[in-house]
């Protein structure tokens, strides 16, 4: 079976490394490095809903840390029905 060309699918069927972007100042730097190695992949919010990002064709998740410390009250978190998602589909 022939694989598609990433150009003739939209960003649903592409695979993708999604950027989870916590507030770093490195989050566009961090996309533009991947997609320098010719890797599709696309920025989210940290609040991306599993909804959302179980509609695209994940190969890899980065985590992008911003300034809060994980510990601060009301630092950003991870949904934890995203992290099932990842786990369950076996996303590195």
């Amino acid at each position: 079976e022939k694989m598609a060309q990433s150009a003739q699918l939209d960003a649903y069927d592409r695979p993708q490394v999604a950027i989870l972007d916590f507030g770093s100042q490195y989050s566009h730097l961090i996309a533009r490095r991947v997609r320098e190695i010719n890797v599709f992949c696309e920025l989210y919010s940290c609040l991306v809903s599993a909804e959302e990002l179980g509609k695209r064709k994940l190969i890899a998740v980065i985590l992008s840390g911003g300034p809060s410390s994980v510990y601060d009250e009301g630092a950003p978190h991870v949904k934890p029905e995203v992290w099932k998602l990842i786990e369950e589909r076996d996303v590195p």
